[in-house]
């Protein structure tokens, strides 16, 4: 069996000033873990400081020089920028380090992340939509041939091989792109319209990358989803049933997971999946507990979730492995929060009741009063509600259960006044 070959890559940040230097350090970090994800190892991080950036180069042609010589001494052909090039400061950079040194940057990265994981029809056409809208530009500006990438990191995914093939077609491509994912759009639309009429609660799983999102869903419903200590090892949206401790049903949709300086074009791309979240009832906010930047993956949920228009839905703050947190109780979060391992279960109960409570504050109880001649309504009642009391009398079966506004409508001819 052939083995495999990991790509080696340099990375490069730049700080404004000595102060910014441990933030873009860790973002650095965060970098390598994206590299580790697309299959490759990091040889080696350079931070530069300066406190403007270089139109030609972004880090000056001192700290290019190093890098090329860095690149050669030691065998590297790629080069990773934690920020975003401009389809000239690509060119320029790979003429001066020369050779066969492929240059990219942070969003390239992502998006080949993306085209590796993505496994649905609609997941691949959105990340070829982002390829094309946010990397062809860039790559229509170098001067060498795109066939020299040969299938690396930075080049994977069926956007890259189709601007090779059909430069002219770029803008072509990506209309039918559009359309194609206006008509998938349309459907999601449709099931979702369905699932509103059940009158179930959604509530839209959400937070940082690999904060546990899909580990929680597998271990609150069965799911099955893949679960990886990788970055975005979800991309497809994945909605399941679960049922409360006290009969309640709601919906579960397990999200693409967030990160620092997510490119524009994989949101827009993945607009009508992270709608999941703009429709949701209730967010639930998961996070990694043990990470050092928590606070960081925070603020940018908070801020992606604002950019959603969904920042005044109600939620609930999951932090998640608690248990590799030496000392932390279940107890010692603030109110609308809960600590939790889904990986072995502990606070998952606390969790269900945080649930539970949330729903029963936006609820209250209502009798009803159901015809035997409209059991199927009766069933659907059980099904989607919590009853809390049930008596057979001459006219029908009359309950008690609780409902909020949703299921107040779409009971209202059984609600007795």
């Amino acid at each position: 069996m052939e083995e495999k070959l990991i790509t080696s890559a340099v990375l490069v940040g730049m700080a404004e000033n000595a102060a910014a230097v441990p933030a873009h350090q860790s973002s650095l970090d965060e970098l390598e873990r994206l590299l580790e994800t697309a299959g490759g190892v990091a040889f080696a991080k350079v931070l530069q400081i300066k406190s403007t950036f270089d139109a030609r180069t972004c880090i000056g042609s001192g700290k290019v020089a190093e890098i090329k010589a860095l690149c050669e001494s030691n065998g590297i052909d790629l080069v990773i920028f934690d920020f975003e090039l401009t389809a000239g400061q690509i060119r320029n950079l790979e003429a001066d380090m020369g050779g066969d040194i492929r240059v990219i940057d942070r969003s390239m990265l992502i998006l080949d992340i993306f085209a590796l994981h993505a496994t649905s029809g609609e997941g691949k056409l959105q990340v070829e939509l982002a390829q094309l809208k946010y990397t062809a530009p860039r790559l229509m500006g170098q001067g060498k041939e795109l066939s020299r990438q040969g299938g690396g990191i930075g080049s994977r995914g069926p956007g890259e091989s189709k601007l090779e093939s059909d430069r002219r077609h770029l803008k072509e491509r990506i209309r039918a792109l559009e359309a194609q994912l206006a008509e998938m759009e349309h459907t999601r639309s449709v099931m979702r319209r369905q699932r509103d009429k059940s009158g179930l609660k959604k509530i839209a799983i959400v937070g940082y990358t690999n904060a546990g999102k899909s580990t929680l869903l597998n271990a609150l419903t069965d799911a099955g989803v893949l679960s990886e200590n990788k970055l975005f090892a979800t991309l497809d949206p994945t909605t399941r049933r679960l049922e409360l401790p006290s009969g309640e049903s709601v919906l579960l949709t397990d999200t693409v997971g967030f990160i620092r300086r997510l490119p524009h074009h994989l949101v827009e791309a993945f607009r009508s999946t992270l709608d999941e979240v703009r429709y949701a009832d209730v967010l639930m906010v998961v996070a990694d507990v043990a990470d050092p930047e928590l606070a960081e993956q925070m603020a940018v949920t908070d801020e992606i979730i604002k950019s959603l228009d969904a920042k005044d839905k109600p939620r609930i703050v999951v932090y998640n492995k608690c248990d590799s947190v030496e000392g932390l109780l279940c107890a010692d979060v603030r109110e609308d929060a809960v600590a939790i391992s889904a990986k072995n279960g502990l606070g998952i109960d606390l969790l269900l009741a945080k649930i539970e409570d949330l729903l029963h504050r936006q609820s209250s109880e209502c009798e009803l009063l159901f015809p035997y001649d409209a059991q199927s309504r009766l069933n659907e009642l059980y099904r989607d509600y919590g009853v809390l009391s049930t008596e057979y009398v001459a006219e029908g079966t009359r309950v008690r259960a609780r409902l909020d506004q949703k299921g107040k409508g779409i009971f209202a001819k059984y609600i007795v006044q």
